[in-house]
């Protein structure tokens, strides 16, 4: 009964400002040992994705957490695994502000932040001090100011900084919010990019001994056509998991509504239905041969088994932690 008090409050304040100080506080509440009463008891239904065996399958998805800064809080709430991020090689203050909007009419939200992060080396110094021990992934991008051609120096760089602290890296090409990213899911410059990953893991596992899996996040605005070709590279290429999916640019669901027309990528209810026709469409298109994390729209335990039933292995949460409070991921997984 506390969140929807705490939510009234704090939708009367800047979004951006709110989501720094409720890091904040959790962070320091989980450091002080005080129970997250509002969160609930979270039961364990271990499930194995990826050959890493996860409390239960559902998850933090990127961008709640860039830094690393909140991850004993996070971890606190009953996530099955968290995912950080997106992270970049070097730090880059993001877009102007104002960069956040939310949009209470639809449970959406519209973000432009762009990779707004301080640098991968601070999030993995951020994670050697945290205390929780579950799954984590680590989500990477390209920096703003690195020209699309050379995008793939980026990645390589993110993915050997964090290879060996990392459960599984997961690949940002579909954010809407840096210049001409999704252009990464065309072409030769997704199977080239795909290519240099798995041959930049191949020798960081003869290095270190260890296989990191590493999974591909895509946008929800690609066509028929896109994913298959998406969903062959995928599997040729070695990935080990598809994220689907990012936010969306499609403003039909939230057409006439205050903040409906800024730039960015929506998020929240709106994007539901389209993020699990994704699962739903590269399911039957990889018949099994690499799992699939659901990610869009996710409010409730129904919402969930929506993308499990669509064919995804795991699920995470963003908007929905932010509408419905901590006691969602308890909700989704006493409910799946």
């Amino acid at each position: 009964m506390l969140y929807p008090l705490f939510k009234s409050l704090a939708f009367r304040m800047d979004p951006e400002w709110v989501h720094e100080k409720t890091l904040s506080l959790l962070q320091k509440t989980a450091h002080e040992g005080k129970p997250h009463f509002m969160a609930g008891e979270v039961p364990e239904k271990p499930v194995e994705v990826m050959g890493l065996r996860f409390a239960n399958p559902v998850g933090l998805a990127a961008g709640m957490d860039k830094n690393g800064v909140c991850v004993d809080g996070f971890g606190s709430l009953g996530f099955g695994f968290l995912e950080l991020g997106t992270v970049t090689p070097r730090p880059q203050p993001g877009n102007p502000k104002p960069r956040l909007f939310r949009l209470p009419e639809s449970e959406g939200i519209i973000n432009r932040m762009g990779f707004n992060n301080q640098g991968v080396n601070a999030l993995l110094e951020n994670l050697g001090q945290a205390r929780y021990r579950g799954i984590v992934g680590i989500n990477i991008g390209k920096n703003f100011d690195t020209p699309i051609e050379r995008a793939e120096a980026d990645y390589v760089l993110g993915l050997r900084a964090v290879y060996a602290r990392a459960d599984y890296v997961a690949v940002n090409i579909s954010s809407p919010n840096t210049s001409n990213l999704r252009e990464l899911q065309k072409g030769d410059a997704f199977t080239g990019l795909l290519c240099s990953l798995a041959n930049t893991r191949r020798d960081l596992q003869k290095e270190t001994g260890t296989y990191t899996p590493m999974a591909v996040k895509i946008a929800p605005d690609l066509d028929e056509a896109g994913l298959d070709f998406i969903a062959g590279a995928l599997v040729e290429s070695g990935m080990d998991a598809v994220i689907a999916t990012n936010t969306t640019l499609d403003r039909r669901r939230v057409a006439g509504q205050p903040h409906a027309e800024e730039a960015g990528g929506l998020s929240g209810s709106p994007v539901r239905e389209r993020s699990t026709e994704v699962v739903r469409g590269l399911a039957n298109r990889l018949q099994g041969r690499l799992p699939i994390i659901g990610v869009g729209g996710i409010f409730s335990a129904e919402d969930a088994k929506e993308k499990l039933d669509a064919g995804a292995a795991l699920v995470q949460v963003y908007s929905g932690l932010i509408y419905r409070g901590p006691g969602l991921v308890g909700e989704i997984v006493r409910g799946i």
